[in-house]
């Protein structure tokens, strides 16, 4: 087993617990590039929330994306929207693999399945 030293134990918890404060002064890097891409923050945030649809990310990113574009003024209903917008390009399976994400970001619980 390797040596790891404390801060950075707590910094892998902190983002295994969705704190994504861990990574620190990267995070304001995330507003200077978004200031490059001539893009508000609602539709910034909301891009990436198709970015993580596309690339079949992990749980734990929709939590904080979603977050994040709730902060900056999108809608649930703006985030349905980004499902629908994408469907035909990333396809069916990305978008119904994302669809439990998204409740659970939004504080949805799931519907029950098929017993």
């Amino acid at each position: 087993m390797a040596a790891v030293a404390q801060e950075t134990h707590e910094t892998l918890a902190g983002l295994s617990a969705g704190d994504v404060d861990a990574l620190g002064e990267i995070l304001s890097m995330r507003d200077e590039y978004r200031e490059t891409t001539g893009l508000d923050s609602r539709t910034f945030a909301l891009v990436k929330i198709a970015a993580l649809i596309a690339l079949d990310s992990p749980p734990a990113s929709y939590v904080w994306q979603v977050a994040n574009a709730l902060d900056e003024g999108a809608t649930p209903e703006d985030v349905l929207g980004v499902l629908r917008a994408i469907a035909p390009q990333v396809g069916g399976p990305r978008v119904v693999a994302a669809a439990p994400e998204i409740m659970i970001a939004l504080g949805l619980s799931l519907p029950e399945g098929p017993e």
